[in-house]
C-alpha cells in the first residue's frame, strides 16, 4: 500500500490514539515510505490530550510543505553514498521519492571512499530537491557543500560532528532492531563508539605514553554519553517487556525522522531547577534565559527534595515536586489540588503570579520548537509508579539493570584498551 501511495504522490501521517494494541510497527510503514510521520497518543483522553492534538494537527496542515518531491544526493570523484536512512521510498540507487517533505524531517546517508587515496584537496556534495510548492509552482532547490580533504586523520577527528554521528548511529540501530535482538542493536552502538575511540587512541599511542588513560578528541567528548542515552531510549532499551510494542515502534519511527538538534534533546533531555526562579519577586526575561540554560546532569543526585524541577525532552514536560518543597509553591501552582494525587491533577494556569510565571516559561520553551506540543505531567517525589516516568529517563544513573554512565564509560575504556 505504501508503494501505491508513493506512486500517486500521497504522503501519509499516522495518528494513533488507542489504548489497545494497534500494530504501529505495520501501520507506521505507510508514513515511513511516503515521507510522513507518526503521532502517538497512548490512552488518549480528550481532557488532557486535546491541546496536543490541536497543535500538532494544525501544524501538520499549515507548515510549509514541498509536494511530489524527489531528492538526489551527489558527491565528488572518489566518494560514493552507500546507504540512505529516513522516511522516504528509494526509487533507484540514489533517488529518494518524497510525496511530501517539510522542515520537521531529516535524512541520514553513509558514504565510503571508492579510492584509497583522494587526490583532490576538496570534496563536493550536492543535494537537489525537485518539488511542487503549495502555490503549484514546480521548483528545484539545490544545496552544495565543500569539505576539505586532510592528510592528518587526527584533524578529521578534531572536526567531527557528534550530532551527525549520533543521528546516523540512531538510524542504523533502529533499523537493526527490525531483524536482530534489541541487545544486538545496543551492542552495535557500543562497538561503533569503541572502534572510533580505538582508532583515535592508536593515532596517539606512539607519540604519548598513554598508560591506562582514556583519550578522545574534544569534538567527540559527548559521544559515549549520547551512545548510552540511545541505548536507554524507548526504541532500544531493555527487553521487549520494558515497553509496549506500539510505544517502542512509535518511538523508533519518530527518531528515524528527527532533525539532529531535536534528536539530541530527546536522547539527553534538559533538567532544570525552577523553584528559585519562581520565587524571585521580579524575574526578568534574562532570568528566564539563565534558568533555561542551567541544565543539570540526568541523575537522582541532581534532584533536591526541597526543589521543583522541569524535565523537557522536546515532546513532554515533567514537573517533579520534591517531597519537602515549600507548600506555598505547590499551592500557588496547583491551587486546592496541591495535596492531591498528582496523577489525577491536570496542570493549568492558576490565579497567582507564580503560576503565570511558570506557564510563561513553558510557553517560551514550546515556542522555541513548535514541531511537537509538550504535554505536561506532574510527579511528586516518592509517588510510585508515576515517578518512574522521570526515573527511567535519568540516563546517567544505573536503573533497572542498565549501566550508569560511569559503568558504561569504563566498559568502553576496557574494550578500547583490549583491542588497541
Amino acid at each position: 500500500m505504501a508503494a501505491d501511495l508513493t506512486k500517486y504522490q500521497i504522503g501519509a501521517n499516522v495518528y494513533a490514539f488507542s489504548d489497545r494494541y494497534t500494530d504501529i510497527a505495520s501501520i507506521g510503514t505507510l508514513a515511513k515510505y511516503t515521507g510522513g510521520q507518526i503521532y502517538y497518543y497512548p490512552a488518549f483522553q480528550s481532557a488532557s490530550h486535546k491541546e496536543k492534538l490541536r497543535h500538532e494537527l494544525a501544524r501538520d496542515l499549515t507548515r510549509e510543505t514541498a509536494w511530489e518531491a524527489v531528492m538526489r544526493i551527489r558527491c565528488g570523484k572518489g566518494i560514493r553514498f552507500t546507504s540512505y536512512h529516513g522516511n522516504f521510498m528509494l526509487r533507484s540507487t540514489d533517488l529518494l521519492a518524497l510525496p511530501s517533505v517539510d522542515c520537521d524531517k531529516a535524512y541520514a546517508m553513509q558514504l565510503s571512499l571508492e579510492e584509497t587515496l583522494l587526490t583532490t584537496q576538496t570534496v563536493y556534495f550536492q543535494v537537489a530537491l525537485l518539488y511542487t510548492a503549495s502555490c503549484g509552482e514546480r521548483r528545484i532547490r539545490v544545496h552544495t557543500a565543500a569539505a576539505p580533504v586532510v592528510t592528518d586523520l587526527g584533524e578529521m577527528y578534531r572536526q567531527a560532528d557528534t550530532g551527525a554521528v549520533i543521528s546516523l548511529f540512531t538510524r542504523l540501530a533502529i533499523e537493526k532492531t527490525l531483524s536482530h535482538k534489541l541487545e544486538d542493536a545496543r551492542t552495535a552502538v557500543q562497538q561503533r563508539i569503541v572502534k572510533a575511540l580505538r582508532e583515535y587512541r592508536n593515532l596517539h599511542s606512539v607519540q604519548h605514553r598513554l598508560g591506562g588513560r582514556m583519550i578522545y578528541p574534544e569534538s567527540l567528548k559527548y559521544l559515549p554519553l549520547y551512545g548510552l542515552a540511545l541505548c536507554k531510549s524507548t526504541a532500544l532499551r531493555g527487553s521487549y517487556a520494558d515497553a509496549s510494542l506500539d510505544e517502542r515502534s512509535a518511538a523508533g519511527f519518530t527518531m528515524m525522522a528527527l532533525p539532529v538538534k531535536k534528536l539530541l534533546k530527546l536522547l539527553y533531555p534538559n533538567l532544570l531547577r525552577i523553584d528559585e526562579y519562581l520565587l524571585k519577586p521580579s524575574a526578568s526575561a534574562q532570568d528566564a534565559e539563565s534558568t533555561m540554560k542551567a541544565r543539570l546532569p540526568l541523575t537522582m543526585d541532581s534532584l533536591d527534595s526541597r526543589g521543583l524541577y522541569l524535565f523537557d525532552d522536546g515532546f513532554r514536560f515533567i514537573l517533579w515536586f520534591g517531597r519537602m518543597l515549600s507548600p506555598e509553591i505547590s499551592q500557588n501552582l496547583l491551587g486546592h489540588d496541591f495535596a492531591a494525587d498528582l496523577s489525577r491533577v491536570a496542570f493549568s494556569e492558576r490565579d497567582s503570579e507564580m503560576s503565570r510565571k511558570l506557564c510563561a516559561l513553558l510557553q517560551k520553551i514550546r515556542e522555541s520548537d513548535p514541531s511537537y506540543y509538550h504535554l505536561c505531567h506532574l510527579v511528586r517525589q516518592g509517588e510510585q509508579p508515576r515517578e518512574a516516568i522521570l526515573i527511567m529517563s535519568l540516563v546517567d544513573d544505573q536503573i533497572g539493570g542498565t549501566s550508569g554512565y560511569v559503568d558504561w564509560i569504563m566498559q568502553i575504556h576496557r574494550q578500547v584498551q583490549q583491542n588497541a
